[in-house]
């Protein structure tokens, strides 16, 4: 019966923590999500249950792996032996940190283990923003992404500051239910002031934050194109193209004045371009050099495919291809393009690239599970990437930070841009690979952190929806419906201050990066001298 109830409460944490990624309760509720794991822990840890050393580890998993699916099953729509892969890894990693807490509460002491949770916990989040299998889609801290008002403090910590306070809070909240149980009055009280001074004093500050926040900035005026061409039946199709660019053509046109200083498409809008000297010449930028001629304030910002061939002798890079029955080699971006009066196309090229979509994570070693890669791009196979930050130049000299898809994710990587100048920022995707499910809401959701983060007003095209303007409190301030075609228009202000976040990044995940080093080390060391006795 005690193994029983031990899964129940493991899998009660799964459900609560996936309750907010699915829109099904406010984000506060992860404030309390993983106290039900921490008993599990608890009374596995006082023998109270029968248990080995690795039961608890069984029972994160399983806590986990519930968490896990719920909230990002829909990658099977493209992939569903890279849906299982994905998920059942990142469970196991997370119930990995748990069992690590688990091993330093019992190795050392109480306190200790408790802080070692938070802090390796932390340092995990920080890996999966910075190694070759990023995938920080369940980082605790942007599950409140659609709660602003009680989370503009992330323009000092990011989202990791949140992932803080959700395990600070769960810690608290945990020891003020078990002293309830023990029927120890004053230390309830204790512990419910701290919860009352932890969980709402950061609300309460954000939300004055929030009323008494105001935009900064000058003022332009975007077009966001929502072209809704279904990515599994007509998008990457053959002989297509000419239908994709007139509508393309049309929804720009229903919306274009004179007053338009930005047109923005979605991720891959064009296809496929060659990049070389003639590529403004390119029949599928004809009728956006036409507007621009008609308009030298405006820019146009694409999403497009394209191949940059390596020159006779040249050495192909790593991710280079060949033409069949050719001698060439090229690289295959995934790629942004500005277009305005100037002659010359500028370029961005993808950097934060999808595991086992656009670069095979650890290709040395992992070759043998190519055929598993989830396509959620349109292009599968390792992409060429940009190996250096890159704004984009408007002529009414307003630098862009060019967000393709899933780096919108990744808020020290905008915040590089946002260093380098970038005034507004611009998400280029298409989230139609994940068709009804949740995925494109949560997608929508991380860009209003990416806002209040840098305090960067924020454009987003998406092919199928939902497309949005944001504003640098991170509010929707207009978006469309999903799944169809369309167009919005709205002004959006240009900032040039920096954040707090910005200038210092993910110092949070820095500094638990290197404490969880020494409390593993710490750990080996006391197991080692443990065992020579």
């Amino acid at each position: 019966m005690k193994k029983y109830q031990a899964a129940f409460l493991a899998l009660l944490s799964g459900v609560l923590l996936s309750l907010p990624w699915l829109e099904l309760f406010p984000g506060w509720i992860l404030l309390g999500a993983l106290v039900p794991l921490l008993f599990v822990e608890n009374r596995l840890a006082k023998k109270e249950w029968p248990n080995t050393s690795f039961d608890f580890l069984t029972y994160a998993f399983l806590g986990f792996l519930v968490w896990n699916l719920i909230t990002c099953w829909w990658i099977a729509y493209a992939a569903p032996v890279g849906m299982l892969l994905i998920v059942t890894l990142n469970a196991l990693l997370m119930a990995t940190v748990w069992w690590l807490f688990h091993q330093m509460k019992q190795t050392f002491n109480t306190n200790l283990g408790y802080l070692s949770l938070v802090v390796i916990w932390l340092a995990f989040e920080y890996l999966h923003f910075n190694w070759d299998m990023e995938w920080p889609w369940l980082t605790l801290g942007n599950g409140l992404a659609n709660e602003v008002k009680l989370i503009q403090w992330y323009e000092f910590t990011g989202v990791l500051g949140g992932s803080l306070w959700i395990l600070v809070s769960n810690l608290i909240l945990f020891q003020l239910l078990n002293k309830v149980f023990q029927r120890r009055w004053l230390p309830v009280v204790s512990y419910a002031c701290l919860l009352l001074l932890v969980a709402l004093v950061p609300m309460l500050l954000s939300s004055r934050q929030y009323e008494n926040y105001n935009e900064k900035g000058e003022a332009y005026q975007v077009i966001v194109l929502q072209p809704n061409i279904d990515p599994y039946h007509e998008k990457f199709v053959a002989g297509t193209e000419t239908h994709q660019l007139e509508t393309l053509v049309q929804l720009t046109d229903s919306l274009l004045t004179p007053a338009t200083d930005f047109v923005l498409g979605p991720e891959t809008a064009l296809q496929p371009l060659v990049e070389n000297d003639l590529l403004g010449s390119d029949s599928q930028l004809a009728p956006f050099y036409e507007r621009v001629t008609a308009n030298p304030r405006l820019n146009f910002v694409f999403g497009a495919t394209t191949r940059k061939y390596f020159a006779k002798g040249e050495t192909p890079s790593e991710t280079a291809r060949k033409d069949p029955g050719e001698s060439h080699f090229y690289d295959l971006y995934n790629s942004a393009l500005l277009i305005n009066g100037e002659p010359e196309v500028q370029i961005y090229h993808k950097s934060k690239l999808v595991s086992g979509t656009e670069k095979m994570p650890f290709s040395k070693y992992f070759t043998f599970v190519e055929k598993y890669l989830v396509d959620l791009g349109g292009t599968t196979g390792s992409l060429g990437r940009q190996q250096d930050q890159l704004n984009l130049n408007s002529t009414a000299d307003v630098s862009v930070a060019p967000l393709i898809c899933f780096e919108s994710v990744f808020g020290e990587y905008l915040g590089q841009s946002v260093q380098a100048g970038a005034e507004l920022v611009f998400i280029l995707t298409n989230d139609g690979w994940w068709k009804g499910a949740a995925g494109y809401r949560q997608h929508l959701s991380y860009a209003r952190l990416r806002a209040i983060e840098a305090r960067r007003s924020i454009a987003r095209s998406a092919n199928t929806g939902i497309s949005a303007l944001i504003n640098q409190r991170g509010d929707i301030v207009s978006s469309t419906d999903w799944w169809t075609k369309t167009a919005i228009e709205g002004e959006l202000k240009a900032n040039r201050e920096i954040t707090s976040y910005v200038r210092y990044g993910d110092f949070i995940g820095r500094i638990s990066a290197f404490v969880t080093v020494l409390f593993l080390l710490a750990l080996f060391v006391r197991k080692q001298t443990k065992n020579s006795y």
